[in-house]
């Protein structure tokens, strides 16, 4: 330890990495355990200015806490209740889509060779599995299943944490210094915004998409619709890819019962919603941008997919945000959070 102290930058740097990889494989290891943690924290956040304003109109902290867990198991119920028959169903059927898919993907190549475009059938099976689109699908709505089968215990946790919530500045201010707590409680205070910012736009705009899709495959009478809307829905959480896999279940059932026609018409339909959602509504609706590069969104998108599963997907960005803003808070590592932003804006040479 006595070297590492005297070796200079590149010891605690080689000491700084060693740690981080440690703390990495810890979490992904841990992560049936962390996942739920994080999402009663994102809940908690989300959640805390509707607990402190029914404090503020006087209910006591009890009975504000019972409202806010009530509203979270009312959307619970709903969720149950429209799409967990239609999860199961899906779930159960994904071998026999799989097969039929499989079949009609060979009369498409067969009209192909027909039409003079020889594409081997063999070859293409081997490099392209239709059938994965589906177990895609199966797996993400498995994942969400899991994450409402834990609702009880994150429901438990974010109670606890709306409950220190309100005392928590007391306790800073008994802990560290004056200017100390208020520099921490400053330092939460920023994570805490950006990311209830981002989860309250970012769940408004995949809702209207969700609604959006539903309405729009169920008018094409796709088999499922409320359960496409609800991948759509998660899906948008996730950036860059999300829309694209989101799209492919769906195109993949019009396929199957309708042939391709109405598989072009669905697909086009979910272009359009994603540029008029993601394109022209989000930019105006989010307000500011998320300080966050987008190669770094995307890096952070398959990291912590990596890390945390299915659930580290839809994650991705408000993590990613949080780490940010804590690498901004040290002067030692305030320039990698300058390398994780958006390009700065470089001022104008002034005239002389």
């Amino acid at each position: 330890m006595s070297d590492l102290k005297t070796g200079g930058p590149s010891a605690r740097l080689m000491l700084t990495l060693a740690s981080t990889i440690i703390v990495i494989a810890g979490m992904r290891q841990a992560s049936q355990i962390i996942v739920p943690f994080l999402l009663a924290l994102f809940l908690a956040i989300v959640c805390g200015p509707i607990f402190f304003w029914l404090k503020r109109r006087g209910l006591p902290p009890v009975a504000a806490i019972g409202v806010v867990i009530l509203g979270i198991l009312g959307v619970e119920l709903l969720l149950a209740a429209f799409v967990g028959t239609s999860i199961d169903t899906f779930i159960n059927n994904v071998p026999v889509y799989q097969q039929r898919l499989k079949d009609e993907t060979s009369l498409l190549l067969t009209l192909l060779n027909n039409y003079g475009i020889e594409i081997p059938r063999q070859r293409f099976m081997e490099f392209v599995d239709p059938g994965a689109i589906m177990r895609l699908a199966a797996n993400m709505l498995t994942g969400f299943g899991g994450m409402l089968t834990n609702m009880f215990l994150i429901l438990i946790t974010v109670i606890f944490m709306l409950l220190e919530a309100a005392s928590f500045p007391a306790k800073l201010r008994v802990a560290l210094k004056e200017e100390d707590a208020e520099k921490s409680y400053g330092y939460l205070a920023r994570v805490a915004d950006g990311v209830k910012h981002y989860l309250a736009m970012k769940t408004l705009v995949s809702l209207g998409t969700g609604a959006v899709v539903a309405t729009w495959v169920w008018a094409l009478g796709v088999d499922f619709p409320i359960l496409w809307g609800l991948l759509a829905f998660l899906l948008n959480y996730v950036p860059n890819i999300g829309s694209i896999i989101a799209a492919l279940p769906a195109v993949m059932m019009a396929f199957i019962q309708f042939g391709g026609l109405r598989a072009l018409v669905v697909a086009a339909g979910y272009v359009v919603v994603n540029v008029l959602f993601g394109n022209m509504i989000e930019p105006r609706v989010m307000g500011r941008g998320l300080g966050i590069s987008t190669l770094v969104v995307f890096v952070s998108l398959v990291f912590w997919g990596w890390v945390l599963g299915p659930v580290g997907m839809l994650l991705s960005v408000p993590l990613t945000m949080t780490v940010k803003i804590a690498l901004e808070s040290s002067p030692d590592t305030h320039w990698i959070a300058i390398l994780l932003g958006e390009q700065p804006k470089m001022e104008a040479p002034q005239k002389e």
